[in-house]
């Protein structure tokens, strides 16, 4: 990995052993940076403030041993990135704006595909980890993580049937206390719906009405209009000497029929005044027919503003015109229907909430099995491990409860009692230390000295490093507290971890760093950065020098190169 223009580091190369690596230095050396810059490589988040002052950017870029047909290696090719000679060349850019650039195999990639990778690639174990396994609900969650399958399945079902659970009370809850609101909506559209089926509007009506109401309002100028346009027309049989339309038409016609043959274009004109009569004829008889029909009723015209009014109190309330309306009543007539519905869908919706419940008390009884059985497991394993970290005596116990309510209290049935359930279900789950035979257990957090929590938590991140199913492990400081022989044990643990895995472990104690496969070194110059040779490996005499300094704080020590060459001796041999 190599890191350039990070914190303290200005450019440097961390090779890393296919064992075990430790990873030492002075308090600020930068040492930390190390795992920052893993962190990043792994899509972890990018804070601008890592930018080293005075640079631009920073660069860190790693190459990764993957198998051809590993999941971390199929996704980055999904991705369009290319192996490179079976290892994974990823690179991370922040700048000191805040932008931040992820490569992988070439190809610029987004950086949460970078997370993805990291979940097959590497586990990453702190302190900030071990702070969080104080907590109950942490605890549940490195029980569940530790069980795997037996768990995780159950606990997907349930998860998915606490998610409906949750959408059914929320729409029964909301339809049971807006009961009296919509009600009272009911109640009006039902009016509403009421009176427009009383009134019977027929689409178009207002419009036939208005102009029948016009009509009958002005029968007799319409009448006498149409009887003096028939009588200019036609004739009036009252003054047989009056002139009329027809008649003078009928004349123009006969003057030039006599004429016609003598020439084409006033045959043409002929046959026109012809048509002419014709169409005079026509409209007299219409007018004549209108006039005759046209009735001066009274009792219609007061039947006609009687229906208009009524249809106005109509349009005043449910729209501009009748089509408006009947649109409302159509719309709101649905509405109504799913208003009436209510209670229909408040009865089905309480059935399946209390089936939902009895399926999460059984679901939460295959939990709660599940997790028996793996937290027997868990604490035999953390057990093994303390023993092998100098507390042969202790013991690690996993504590499973419910919180049990009222049986009319917001709970589930587990087991015949009614408990307190959550989204995870209903368990509470504790981890329990009796650091010694006769001592009661206690909850880790009280239980424990200082020492013997760092410990407790290292056998923790030690079992749940067996469990996980990736290549590399990173420890950062997790061995905070522990020294003497206790350390010694921390270090020969982890050693026989990096038999089967890659560990690399960010260490102040020489007893573990002893241990390692290969020890870096990062060291600041004189100007307060870390260089390409600020990280270097330590062989031979130099590692005895670090050694001699990380007991003593002396490198030349006669008694500290003792101790250290004593403590290389009793890695090598494993006494």
């Amino acid at each position: 990995m190599r890191i350039r223009s990070l914190g303290v580091i200005d450019d440097a190369v961390v090779e890393l052993s296919p064992g075990f690596t430790a990873v030492t230095g002075e308090t600020g050396a930068g040492k930390t940076m190390v795992v920052t810059s893993l962190g990043l490589l792994l899509g972890g988040r990018a804070d601008p403030a890592l930018v080293r002052i005075g640079a631009k950017s920073a660069v860190v870029e790693g190459r990764i041993g993957v198998r051809p047909q590993a999941p971390a290696a199929i996704r980055a090719e999904e991705a369009g990135a290319e192996l490179d000679d079976g290892a994974l060349l990823i690179s991370r850019t922040l700048s000191a704006e805040g932008r931040s650039r992820a490569h992988v195999g070439g190809r610029s990639v987004p950086v949460g595909l970078l997370a993805e990778l990291a979940d097959d690639l590497v586990a990453v174990h702190g302190q900030t980890d071990q702070q969080g396994l104080l907590r109950p609900a942490r605890q549940r969650q490195a029980l569940d993580r530790y069980a795997g399958d037996t768990v995780a399945v159950p606990l997907a079902k349930y998860t998915g049937a606490h998610r409906r659970l949750r959408a059914v009370t929320t729409e029964l809850d909301e339809l049971t206390t807006r009961a009296r609101e919509r009600s009272q909506e009911a109640d009006l559209l039902r009016f509403g719906l009421d009176e427009i089926a009383a009134a019977e509007p027929q689409p178009g009506e207002d419009t036939e009405l208005a102009a029948e109401a016009e009509r009958l309002g002005h029968a007799e100028a319409l009448a006498s209009g149409a009887t003096l346009a028939h009588a200019a027309l036609a004739g009036n049989p009252e003054d047989p000497e009056g002139v009329d339309a027809t008649t003078l038409v009928a004349g123009a016609h006969r003057a030039l029929e006599a004429v016609r043959s003598h020439d084409r274009e006033l045959a043409g004109l002929a046959d026109r005044i012809g048509e002419i009569g014709i169409l005079v004829a026509d409209v007299a008889g219409e007018l004549a027919s209108y006039a005759d029909g046209l009735d001066a009723d009274p009792l219609r015209l007061a039947a006609v503003e009687e229906r208009r009014a009524a249809l106005n109190q109509l349009t005043r309330k449910y729209g501009q015109d009748i089509a408006e309306v009947l649109a409302w009543a159509e719309e709101n007539a649905a509405r109504l229907d799913e208003l009436d519905g209510d209670d229909d869908r408040i009865g089905e919706l309480a059935a399946e909430r209390d089936a939902l419940r009895a399926e999460l008390g059984e679901l939460a009884q295959t939990l709660t099995d599940a997790r028996t059985d793996s937290a027997q497991r868990f604490a035999e394993a953390v057990t093994a491990e303390l023993a092998e970290l100098a507390m042969p005596h202790a013991r690690v116990t996993v504590e499973i409860r419910q919180t049990e309510l009222a049986e009319d209290a917001d709970g589930i049935e587990v087991d015949g009692r009614t408990v307190a359930y959550g989204p995870a279900g209903a368990d509470e789950v504790e981890l329990l230390l009796a650091p010694h035979p006769g001592a009661p257990p206690r909850p880790i957090a009280k239980g424990a000295s200082g020492g013997e929590l760092s410990r407790v938590m290292l056998a923790v991140e030690v079992v749940f490093a067996g469990s996980d199913p990736v290549p590399t492990y990173l420890f950062d400081e997790v061995d905070a507290g522990v020294g003497g022989k206790a350390a010694v044990e921390v270090g020969r643990r982890l050693a026989r971890l990096a038999k089967s895995a890659q560990v690399v472990v960010v260490t102040h104690l020489p007893q573990v760093a002893a241990f390692a496969d290969r020890q870096l070194l990062v060291a600041k110059t004189n100007d307060g950065s870390v260089t390409r040779s600020g990280v270097t490996v330590l062989e031979g005499e130099e590692r005895v020098r670090e050694l001699s300094r990380m007991l003593a704080g002396q490198e030349d020590s006669e008694t500290a190169r003792a101790h250290a060459e004593e403590l290389l001796e009793t890695a090598r041999t494993g006494t």
